[in-house]
């Protein structure tokens, strides 16, 4: 069984739910998915994938179809410190 206190989540996985948590903190609501490509200089389709991720595993709540619904489901406090995150180079 999992501890929600201390969840369990990739290096990857962490700053995602870190950047969720900063920018719900400093506007009031939850990122857009698009603020999410913007800020980690990913495609569409990457960040979307990271989102089911994140729900399938229980550390976001969202609710489909509905803008700027996503909310953590672990405590803050679990998080890592927010880091930018370089894009991987794009294989040619």
């Amino acid at each position: 069984m999992k501890d929600p206190m201390n969840p369990t989540f990739t290096e990857r996985q962490g700053q995602f739910l870190a950047y969720i948590h900063q920018y719900s903190l400093m506007n009031g609501c939850a990122p857009a998915e698009a603020d999410m490509q913007r800020f980690f200089q990913i495609t569409p389709p990457s960040v979307h994938s990271m989102v089911l991720t994140l729900e399938r595993h229980g550390l976001i709540r969202r609710t489909p179809g509905q803008a700027r619904s996503i909310t953590l489901a672990i405590p803050p406090e679990s998080l890592p410190p927010l880091q930018r995150v370089q894009p991987t180079p794009r294989q040619r």
